[in-house]
């Protein structure tokens, strides 16, 4: 034990639990990297060390219980890049990830929205994309339509579905067999496909566009586990949801709000900031019905384009074919016989 005088200079209050008083003020003792350190040494995964992947989350995203065989978890994976918004349905194996569904907000050039392709409104078009994308591809399109942001046709023959209502960004649910599934209707014999999120290494905050591609997904007809809590619109201080808000930012109607504020403000910026939206002739009173336009046509044709053929010359950057042994002899008897020829003369 340590002396008296020791006692009364660590006072009890300093003290670590099942600590020595001497081991809990120690100080700070470098690691001595001899050859015993780095023969042991051990570097971390390859996309751990770049920064790309979260192992912590994905790990518990692809775990599957054990007694579930050959069912993979599938992921609603959403990144950013610079210019697009990319969204897929995914699933891993041993030898790696294999994707069922992709869409890019480059994409939605075909359905009309040819500005703006990173924003909150264009992540939920892709969202909604991949979404109809997948369901087609499955053949449950049909049978989980999910919600419709525009009215439906006088003319269109549905005679199952009542009358639809004004679109409303609230979270939707059914709870069957106690499991909640985030469909609006169950159909018994078909489950929905389920799906989680995969935000990868961004932050999730309050209103971020990750949960616009979510939002997106789930009114296609994806069941994509979620709540309120992150959409935009959202009071933590209150525990309130501001749907009206929400509804906004899927028609961008945040873009023509800035728009309108610019016209007045600032006229020189909005015809630099806005440029390739004067250019398409888009007016900010004309995004909603802009983005409307978009969502119907997506739910029409949903599939992917047709891969166009390339009409480049193949053979200009082909390398040559490597020679035979035969070849390379040949050519050496060649060169041979005319150094000797040569040097007869």
């Amino acid at each position: 034990g340590l002396p008296c005088a020791l006692h009364s200079f660590y006072p009890a209050h300093r003290a670590v639990a099942g600590v020595h008083p001497w081991v809990a003020t120690m100080p700070f003792v470098k690691v001595v990297k001899n050859k015993a350190y780095f023969k042991r040494y051990q570097v971390k995964f390859r996309r751990r060390r770049e920064g790309k992947t979260d192992y912590r989350a994905r790990k518990r995203l692809i775990t599957q219980d054990k007694n579930k065989y050959n069912s993979p978890k599938y992921r609603l994976v959403v990144r950013f890049t610079n210019r697009h918004c990319i969204c897929q349905i995914v699933y891993s194996e041993i030898v790696g990830d294999k994707v069922m569904a992709h869409a890019n907000s480059a994409e939605l050039e075909r359905y009309g929205l040819k500005v703006g392709l990173k924003n909150y409104s264009a992540a939920y078009c892709t969202g909604l994309l991949v979404a109809r994308r997948l369901l087609q591809k499955i053949g449950l399109d049909s049978v989980y339509k999910g919600q419709l942001t525009y009215e439906n046709d006088e003319d269109e023959e549905d005679e199952d579905e009542d009358e639809e209502e004004e679109y409303t960004p609230e979270v939707v649910s059914t709870k069957f067999n106690k499991r909640t599934y985030f469909v609006e209707q169950l159909d018994e014999d078909k489950k929905p496909f389920h799906a989680l999120l995969d935000v990868g290494i961004i932050t999730t905050s309050t209103g971020s566009r990750v949960f616009g591609a979510l939002k997106g997904a789930t009114d296609g007809g994806l069941d994509v586990p979620h709540s309120e809590k992150r959409f935009p619109g959202y009071d933590r201080d209150d525990k309130s949801y501001d749907a009206d808000m929400h509804k906004d930012l899927i028609f961008g109607e945040h873009v023509a709000e800035y728009m309108r504020y610019l016209i007045e403000e600032d006229a020189a910026k909005y015809k630099t900031q806005f440029k390739e939206y004067l250019k398409e002739g888009k007016e900010p009173d004309d995004l909603e019905e802009l983005y409307q336009d978009v969502h119907k046509a997506i739910r029409e044709d949903p599939s992917p384009a047709e891969k166009e053929a390339w009409d480049g010359d193949r053979t200009e950057f082909k390398r040559k074919a490597k020679k035979t042994l035969e070849q390379r002899k040949a050519d050496i008897e060649a060169k041979r016989e005319k150094f000797m020829a040569e040097d007869e003369e």
